[in-house]
């Protein structure tokens, strides 16, 4: 696979308004589909869930996306993966879980996420070695490990 160029950092607050209209454009459509809320209030919610735990996706100099994970003793979690629109099928959010796995593996710790229902990332994470392990109306809680 050729080097995309992604690299993470760290949030700040000033990265707010860029992680509200990223989670409106990515999320809505499937929150909308699993009859979750949009509104502001929920959005914003779930950006500061977490925070300190999130990082911005960087395409060179460019904010693409978000990747929010937590790393415990004895497992590790995917929290949210968010791209925008245009960096979509580019193989973003596959580099992103391999390198992440990669070292989960290291670390010798199972992997967890929660995934709405008909999200296709689903597809991805099933790729990836994870299975299903419960289900709500609304969506997967999948592992991996």
């Amino acid at each position: 696979m050729k080097n995309l160029g992604i690299t993470l950092r760290a949030v700040t607050p000033a990265d707010e308004p860029f992680l509200f209209d990223l989670r409106a454009v990515t999320m809505d459509e499937h929150l909308k589909r699993a009859g979750e809320p949009t509104d502001e209030r929920t959005h914003w919610d779930r950006v500061r869930y977490r925070y300190n735990d999130s990082c911005i996706v960087c395409c060179g100099s460019e904010e693409i996306g978000l990747f929010k994970s937590l790393r415990d003793m004895n497992e590790w979690a995917i929290v949210q993966i968010q791209i925008l629109p245009t960096y979509q099928g580019r193989g973003i959010g596959t580099h992103l879980v391999r390198e992440f796995l990669r070292l989960a593996d290291v670390a010798d710790v199972p992997v967890k996420l929660s995934v709405l229902k008909g999200n296709p990332a689903i597809n991805l994470y099933h790729r990836f070695g994870f299975r299903v392990i419960n289900a709500t109306d609304t969506s997967l809680q999948m592992r991996r490990g």
